[in-house]
């Protein structure tokens, strides 16, 4: 389901990504660039070193300029295959990654410039602004899902534009999901139940029974002691953000029990070829509200001040 915000009209103008391509690289011609939280981490100098200047911007759909194919850009956009991290089929965690809208210029421009081996097909169930999540949101958030293994019981903590795709995989797979939100964010609880949360509550409420998993959307870090506060024995607590505030001191009861804490970081090309090939079985409902590229800045500030159901997305090549 997507929503528009009105803009002033016209075609948006924008620097495309720096330099010819090189060896495996195209031209894509953007035609929607998902806004999240990362994009804030990057604008808010979270994330340190940062490509200057630099185009934001990496669930990005676009069309081949050479052939006019529709192709998926996400957050990794290069690995050096070498290192051994990628001999360990771990090329999430590549030496010398590069990162779409970080190392390399993004989706905020009419082109962009992607290494084919990084791009992928975009399912054709999806239009391009409900494919846009799918990229980073969703990879992400499958990602961060494999790691809760079999659990039965799985909580999400942060209802945004990842857990409202994750909801809808994990019920398909048979999990029982509980949502956690902002404290009094009734309309956000509202929303995890209706795509399928048998529970939603806000993250300082405690729930009737023990998770098996959690997976904390939302970075922040007082949030690691709370989900494992409501973790079963042997239950695992899952990092799926790439930035998150200080973690306080909790005792180590919380943790003992087989109790797991563990990080996800970027994700692997497997990752999105599972996914994307998943996503229009279950099939996930992407819910966007769309802004055109010269509402950027209003986009991102939706985001922080958590007015976004869903995801937000920028369209880039067209009249919003």
């Amino acid at each position: 389901m997507t929503r528009a915000r009105n803009g002033s009209g016209g075609s948006a103008q924008a620097a495309c990504g720096h330099g010819r391509p090189g060896a495996g690289a195209g031209r894509r011609r953007t035609l929607a660039s998902g806004a999240g939280l990362r994009r804030l981490h990057i604008v808010d100098g979270e994330l340190a070193h940062p490509k200057l200047p630099l185009v934001l911007g990496h669930q990005i759909v676009g069309e081949v300029v050479a052939d006019g194919r529709r192709v998926g850009v996400p957050w990794l956009g290069w690995t050096d295959g070498e290192c051994r991290y990628c001999r360990a089929d771990l090329e999430n965690l590549c030496e010398h990654a590069r990162f779409t809208g970080y190392d390399r210029d993004g989706g905020y421009a009419e082109y962009t410039v992607a290494d084919e081996r990084y791009c992928f097909v975009v399912p054709e169930e999806y239009s391009d602004d409900e494919a846009a999540p799918l990229l980073c949101a969703g990879l992400i958030g499958y990602r961060a899902l494999r790691f809760a293994a079999d659990a039965e019981r799985l909580g999400l903590y942060g209802f945004g534009a990842s857990a409202h795709i994750i909801v809808q995989v994990a019920r398909h797979e048979g999990r029982r999901v509980f949502a956690f939100t902002r404290p009094g964010d009734s309309d956000g609880q509202s929303f995890a139940r209706q795509l399928g949360a048998e529970w939603a509550g806000g993250s300082d409420e405690l729930l009737p029974e023990e998770l098996d998993a959690a997976i904390i959307f939302a970075p922040a870090g007082e949030l690691v002691p709370a989900a494992l506060r409501a973790a079963a024995k042997g239950a695992t607590v899952v990092c799926a953000g790439i930035h998150m505030s200080d973690i306080p001191s909790f005792p180590y009861e919380l943790l003992w029990e087989e109790r797991v804490l563990r990080s996800v970081a970027n994700l692997t090309r497997s990752d999105a070829e599972e996914f994307l090939a998943l996503a229009p079985q279950v099939p996930v409902r992407t819910e966007v509200e769309t802004f055109p590229l010269e509402q950027a800045n209003e986009a991102l500030s939706s985001l922080r001040a958590g007015d976004v159901r869903g995801a937000a997305v920028l369209a880039v090549a067209r009249v919003v």
